[in-house]
């Protein structure tokens, strides 16, 4: 505990608690089946021959040894079938597709942004910076476990039998390389990541931990073109696990307008929180977010805004704010999302001919098995903007109030820190139980915090502010890319 204090026993009880109650009380399934979602029941065969105006063949024992296999039972397409609805609750979770893997994600994330927002409070009270800040840990996992839920949702793709997933997931995978080859080479003049100094800082302090630990000819192996192509690399693997997502965004939120037509401030939001991507990269372009905003034209002058200043401030805010309202509208697009099996009905009764009524049921039933699929398409681009903003704030000493910041500087010399002794003295067996127990928690203290006195000379808060500041602005450039393609395709091409 004196390694972390007051901070190891929050994220321990968080872990704990999370454990403990994911049974019980679950937001991810409260998501869910909190009523306010519904799904479309598939019709019996009874129905669908009671709509098609004949009665439900059946055959005895003897018929069926006769005839092999039932010859499955068809219904004319243009019959007049209407779903019935119903509540999802929590009985109907069991059949959904990656439902285990969604909980958890949800859970975690949830606990994560209440550990984060408990870090931020005791640091604002007490005067915590050798601490290691366990929020921001927190915040770096779970942006980690979005990008393992995203690559588990790819790999099903790419086991797919049809193969057209897989092409899709490679083609957006070259061109969003293609995209951060370009991205990368642009000057810090027009896009202010901070990558150029963040990389600097990195390669000086690995550098000088190489020679304080004796390796005095020790020097970097790798050039920044390496390290950048590696980085391009990266990338296009985010922009193909991000490919889907994209599209399904453009689907649900067409639909999602078009469900809410008679309610204009449901469309506005709607539209907000679509765009919303596109904001985010805005802000970090200097020339358009930063440099404007601080000598905005006014006729013959300029006003200021936001002053340079306090813009660090005003970005995390604006991506927060905007990150909460894409949550608050995950319920339109979900449901947008479940009327695809009605829609799919009158879609069918356009059509001539016979249809078999098992892909009727299969149909209708496969489109809700898939619900937690599309809600963590919906859900973890957001999980990775809002958690590697988080992360930017925490990592990179940014602060929630303007102009509070303070700019990284040079790294100071790396002193590793050491257990203190212990004094010989005469002592009985059970005091010298207790005493070895306490030499073996020291050395364990010890070691921890070289480890980590270590890691934070190497990683400076320069070298995350660049590195988080980057990773928020490229998912929100995969968004974009991947939702406005999926608006051409869904709009001009599916129709076409």
């Amino acid at each position: 505990m004196a390694l972390m204090g007051i901070q190891l026993v929050v994220s321990l009880l968080a872990a704990s608690i999370m454990q403990r109650m994911a049974p019980h009380c679950s937001f991810a399934r409260w998501l869910i089946c909190n009523g306010s979602l519904f799904r479309f029941k598939h019709p019996s065969e009874g129905e669908l021959c009671a709509l098609a105006g004949k009665q439900m063949p059946k055959q005895s024992k003897r018929d069926r040894r006769q005839n092999g296999e039932n010859k499955p039972l068809t219904v004319p397409k243009d019959i007049d079938l209407h779903l019935d609805k119903a509540p999802v609750n929590a009985l109907d979770a069991l059949v959904l597709r990656f439902f285990l893997e969604y909980q958890w994600l949800i859970d975690f994330a949830v606990y994560a942004l209440g550990v984060f927002l408990f870090t931020e409070c005791y640091y604002n009270v007490v005067d915590a910076r050798k601490e290691v800040n366990i929020g921001a840990i927190w915040c770096v996992l779970t942006v980690l476990f979005s990008l393992k839920t995203l690559h588990t949702l790819m790999r099903h793709y790419f086991r797919s039998e049809e193969g057209g997933e897989r092409s899709v997931c490679l083609a957006f995978g070259f061109l969003t390389l293609l995209v951060a080859m370009l991205v990368l080479v642009v000057r810090e003049e027009y896009l202010e990541f901070g990558l150029e100094s963040g990389f600097s800082s990195l390669f000086d302090n690995l550098e000088t931990f190489a020679k304080q630990q004796g390796y005095a000819e020790w020097s970097i192996p790798v050039t920044k073109l390496t390290v950048k192509l590696g980085l391009a690399a990266v990338c296009a693997y985010i922009g193909s696990i991000l490919a889907f997502p994209g599209l399904r965004l453009a689907q649900t939120h067409l639909d999602a307008v078009q469900m809410n037509s008679d309610r204009p401030l449901i469309q506005f939001l709607l539209h907000v929180s679509f765009m919303s991507p596109v904001i985010v990269l805005v802000l970090w372009v200097k020339p358009m977010a930063r440099d404007f905003l601080d000598s905005a034209p006014m006729g013959k002058t300029s006003i200021t805004i936001v002053s340079s200043a306090a813009f660090d401030s005003v970005r995390l805010w604006i991506i927060v704010v905007l990150c909460v309202l894409r949550l608050a509208m995950t319920r339109y697009h979900l449901q947008a999302y479940l009327n695809l099996a009605q829609k799919w009905v009158e879609q069918m009764k356009k059509e001539a001919g016979r249809i078999a009524a098992i892909d009727i049921q299969r149909k209708v039933t496969r489109i809700f098995c898939y619900l937690t699929v599309v809600t963590l398409q919906y859900l973890v681009p957001i999980l990775l903007i809002l958690f590697s903003t988080l992360s930017l704030k925490a990592l990179g000493d940014f602060s929630w109030g303007p102009g509070a910041e303070e700019t990284p500087g040079v790294t100071p010399a790396l002193v590793m820190p050491t257990a203190a002794p212990v004094l010989p003295g005469v002592l009985d067996e059970d005091e010298e139980g207790v005493d070895d127990m306490e030499e073996d928690i020291q050395a364990t203290v010890a070691r921890l915090s070289e480890a980590f006195a270590a890691l934070r000379a190497v990683l400076t808060p320069l070298f995350l502010r660049g590195f988080f500041a980057f990773l928020t602005w490229w998912v929100a450039a995969c968004q974009v890319i991947s939702s406005l393609f999926g608006i051409y395709f869904h709009q001009y091409l599916m129709q076409n």
